[in-house]
This record gives C-alpha cells, structure tokens and sequence, in this order.
C-alpha cells in the first residue's frame, strides 16, 4: 500500500501550523496598509461624487459622517471612523436630515482612525462642487497608531477642489501640500 501515515501527516501539518504562527505578524502591516489604502480611495472616491453632484444640482450637497452606533462610536466631530454619507441637503440647513435622500454611503473598514484636520461633522458643497468653509483635510491611520505610522496618510484639498494623497511625513494637511 502506499500513502501516509496518520503521524506523517500529524507531523506535516504541526510544522505548517508552526511555519504560519511565524509568518502571521509580518502581514499586520500589509494588511494595515490596505485597511487604510481602502479608507483613502473611499474618501476621495466620495468626495470626487459629491463634487460632481453638487455641481449638478446648484449645490444642496452635503458630506457628513456617520451616527454612532452600537458597532462603531466616535466622540468628537473630527473623527470619522465610522464612515460618511452623501446625501442632498433640500432645506439647505448644512446638514443631512433624517427626510432628505442619502445619494451615497461608505463605512470605514475596521481598525482605522479617519479624523477630520480641521472642521467638524459635515462638509458642504456649493454650486461649483467647492468646500464651503473650512477647507478639507483628513489624517487615515491604523488603529492605535500615529500619524507617523508607514500606513498612515492624509487627504488634502486644496481651495481650487484638487485632492492630493500625502505621505506620513506631510501630515497634517497645510497650504503647501494641499
């Protein structure tokens, strides 16, 4: 007869089993990166949307965070961590209301801190898909990690509407590299 015996493969499969605990931690910060590669894309994939909705419509669009929920709980206005939405603001009071309809949703993957540079909850947008008022800036960061994190990078807008992607060393967003 030929084939294994139960403790060849007992054995084959204890080394494997030891092989993977040894390679596992040295894809947390692979994985990181794509966490927070995923939370950029998303963020400039929605404000790219929003700006061409708002341009659109005359304006009436607004880009506000996610509620608190049970899942998912920030404490101040600046962190985004638990996503945003898209939604057209029909009483033009600079928020989203319950009754008005959300054009667009995005949830932050886990373990990643979106805080806001400047500003708060909302982001509103006028006739020309411009930020109206505080212009925008965003720090993406691995869970319990700074901003001087390898993953970490920042989203800037300038106050001509052009988004930039900048490195660890260029957060936070200022006049220089927006």
């Amino acid at each position: 007869m030929r084939g294994f015996t139960a403790i060849e493969l007992m054995v084959t499969v204890a080394i494997l089993a030891v092989l993977a605990s040894l390679a596992a931690p040295s894809f947390t910060p692979v994985i990181e990166r794509w966490r927070v590669r995923s939370a950029v894309e998303g963020l400039q994939s929605t404000i790219y949307y929003a700006r061409s909705e708002a341009i659109k419509r005359g304006g009436g669009v607004v880009i506000q965070k996610n509620p608190n929920t049970a899942q998912c709980t920030t404490s101040a206005n600046q962190e985004w961590d638990c996503g945003w939405f898209v939604c057209e603001d029909v009483n033009n009071d600079g928020v989203c209301n319950a009754t008005e309809p959300v054009l667009q949703r995005f949830d932050t993957p886990s373990q990643v801190n979106v805080t806001r540079t400047s500003g708060g909850a909302t982001i509103i947008l006028n006739r020309w898909g411009l930020v109206d008022g505080a212009w925008l800036g965003f720090s993406l960061v691995p869970f319990n990690k700074s901003t001087s994190d390898l993953a970490a990078r920042g989203v800037c807008m300038s106050i001509g509407g052009r988004l930039r992607v900048i490195p660890p060393q260029d957060i936070p967003c200022s006049a220089s590299n927006s």
